[in-house]
C-alpha cells in the first residue's frame, strides 16, 4: 500500500475533531558529522525529528494524542486521565493536549524511592503544572512498583461519581487508537528518500514501535524496526508490542500481520529512568556533532545502542539507518546533577 493509501485508510477509521496537535511531517536530516566522528564507518545515518512535533516542546506522544484526544471528544469526555513516571513525557504532552482541546487533565504520576525535591518539581513536572493539570503523586514501593495504576482507577471513579466524564489513557498512550499516530508516521518515512534499511528507536510502553510495525505491514516495508528497551522485562514488552500491532491492524481492517518484533534489551542499565554511561556518551556525541539534544531516559539509551551497533559492525556500510528522535529533553533538567558532573571538565 502506498503512503497515500495508508493516509486514506486512517481517515476512514480514525476519529476526527479538535486541535491537530502535531506539526507534520517532521524534518528528516542526515547525520554527517556524527558519522565522521564515528570514523566514517558503517551506515549512512539519518534522523527523523519527532522531537519537533510542536506540542509542549515536542515529542512522539503528540502523534498518539492527536488520535486519542479526538476519540475522547467523540466519546463526550471532559477530562483526560493518564499515568506515568513523575518525569513522564507522555503526561506532559497529555496536559498540553487537554489544554489545547479545552479539556481538564489529571496526571497520576509514580515517584521512585529516594527522588530528590528537584526531581519531584522540575523538568516535566514543572511543565505539567504550567499546562494546568491536576497532579496526583504516588510513591513507588518494593511491594507496589506501579501504584499509579490503582490510583488512576480511583481518580476515574471519583470523577465519574461527581458527574464528570473521564477518558483514561494508559501509560504512553499505548492503545490501538494511539498507535495510529505511528502508522501515519511510517507513511511519512516510507515516502522519503532514501529507502531505509533500519529504523532505530527507544521503546517504553510499546505504542510507537507497534504503530511503526503496523505501518510497515501495510506498506510492505523492508526497513527493520529495531527498538531499544528503556525498561526491564523486554520479553513481556515484546509480547505487548506484538499484540498492540495486531490490534492496530485490526482497527484499520487490514488483513495482514506485522513484521517480527525486535527489541534490544542491552542498554537499559540498572532500570527505567536510571542514567547510564553509554547514554551520557551518546547525549554528548549528538550534542557536540549535530547540535541535537537527546534525553537520558529514552533517546540517549537508544542512541547508545545505535552507536554500539556502528562500532561493532552490525550495520552494513551500504545501509541507510534512520534514528527516530522521540523527544524528551525536559527530563534533562530532572537529572541535572548527574549530567553536570558528566559534562563539566
Amino acid at each position: 500500500m502506498s503512503s497515500a493509501g495508508i493516509r486514506d485508510l486512517l481517515r476512514s477509521v480514525a476519529p476526527r475533531g479538535g486541535p491537530s496537535l502535531v506539526v507534520a511531517p517532521t524534518p528528516l536530516q542526515p547525520l554527517h558529522r556524527l558519522r565522521t566522528e564515528l570514523g566514517d564507518r558503517g551506515p549512512r545515518l539519518w534522523i527523523k525529528r519527532d522531537d519537533l512535533t510542536g506540542l509542549a516542546l515536542g515529542g512522539n506522544k503528540a502523534r498518539k494524542l492527536r488520535y486519542l484526544v479526538a476519540d475522547a471528544r467523540a466519546a463526550g469526555a471532559d477530562t483526560l486521565v493518564t499515568v506515568g513516571a513523575a518525569q513522564s513525557n507522555h503526561a506532559r504532552q497529555t496536559a498540553a493536549a487537554a489544554a489545547a482541546a479545552g479539556l481538564d487533565a489529571v496526571l497520576v504520576l509514580r515517584v521512585p524511592p529516594g527522588a530528590s525535591a528537584a526531581y519531584r518539581a522540575s523538568g516535566n513536572v514543572l511543565l505539567d503544572r504550567l499546562f494546568g493539570a491536576r497532579l496526583v503523586l504516588v510513591d513507588e514501593t518494593p511491594d507496589d512498583p506501579h501504584p499509579e495504576r490503582a490510583a488512576a482507577d480511583a481518580v476515574v471513579a471519583e470523577l465519574t461519581a461527581r458527574g464528570r466524564r473521564p477518558y483514561l489513557i494508559p501509560s504512553g498512550g499505548s492503545t490501538a487508537v494511539g498507535a495510529l499516530g505511528y502508522v501515519e508516521a511510517f507513511a511519512e518515512i516510507a515516502e522519503a528518500e532514501p529507502a531505509f534499511d533500519a529504523i532505530v528507536l527507544a521503546t517504553g510502553s510499546g505504542g510507537t514501535q507497534a504503530g511503526l510495525l503496523a505501518g510497515a505491514a501495510l506498506a510492505d516495508g523492508a526497513a527493520r524496526i529495531e527498538a531499544v528497551a528503556v525498561s526491564p522485562d523486554a520479553d513481556e514488552l515484546g509480547a505487548d508490542v506484538e499484540r498492540l500491532a495486531v490490534e492496530t491492524l485490526a482497527l484499520l481492517g487490514a488483513q495482514t500481520t506485522p513484521p517480527a518484533v525486535r527489541i534490544d534489551a542491552g542498554f537499559v542499565g540498572p532500570g527505567y529512568g536510571v542514567v547510564t554511561d553509554a547514554g551520557i556518551e551518546a547525549i554528548g556525541l549528538f550534542a557536540r556533532t549535530e547540535g541535537i539534544v537527546l534525553d537520558p531516559v529514552y533517546t540517549g539509551k537508544a542512541a547508545a545502542a545505535l552507536i554500539d551497533g556502528i562500532r561493532s559492525g552490525r550495520f552494513d556500510a551500504d545501509d541507510d539507518v534512520l534514528f527516530l528522535h522521540t523527544g524528551g529533553a525536559p527530563a534533562l533538567f530532572a537529572h541535572e546533577p548527574t549530567l553536570t558532573a558528566a559534562f563539566t571538565s
